[in-house]
């Protein structure tokens, strides 16, 4: 199966909205730090957490692209749900387990992990409110 552009094209712009957050709880995180630093760590864990995160925010985006993708070109309205299913247990699953490994395995900072992973949700929302203010 070969992916489509429209799905290249919305995991791209996943990809930089959510570099583009990650980078800004970055400057958050080295803010806070200057200011309470025995509070906000700002070291290495935060940047392996963020580059983590990253990494499973943006798969999760394009194993649902692609799911979609699938289940657009089946033709049983059961079996397409039933992969859509399978698809949404199993990308929870990845992220239930970063957010454990961010917790537990110490070269992670817990915050900037799971963080990364809400950028993608809020970045389509921020779009369909402006295309939305946009009239269309």
């Amino acid at each position: 199966m070969k992916l489509q552009p429209a799905v290249k094209t919305e995991t791209g712009r996943i990809a930089i909205a959510t570099g583009v957050g990650v980078l800004v709880m970055y400057a958050v995180f080295f803010c806070l730090h200057m200011v309470v630093p025995n509070w906000a760590p700002f070291d290495i864990k935060v940047i392996l957490g963020g580059i983590g995160g990253f990494i499973v925010a943006v798969a999760n985006f394009l194993w649902m692209g692609i799911t979609v993708q699938k289940v657009a070109s089946m033709d049983d309205e059961k079996a397409a749900r039933s992969t859509m299913g399978v698809s949404y247990r199993y990308r929870l699953l990845l992220q239930i387990l970063w957010i454990i490994l961010a917790i537990v395995v110490p070269i992670f900072n817990p915050v900037s992990g799971i963080v990364p992973l809400l950028i993608p949700a809020l970045f389509i929302k921020l779009r369909g409110i402006i295309s939305a203010g946009k009239g269309g």
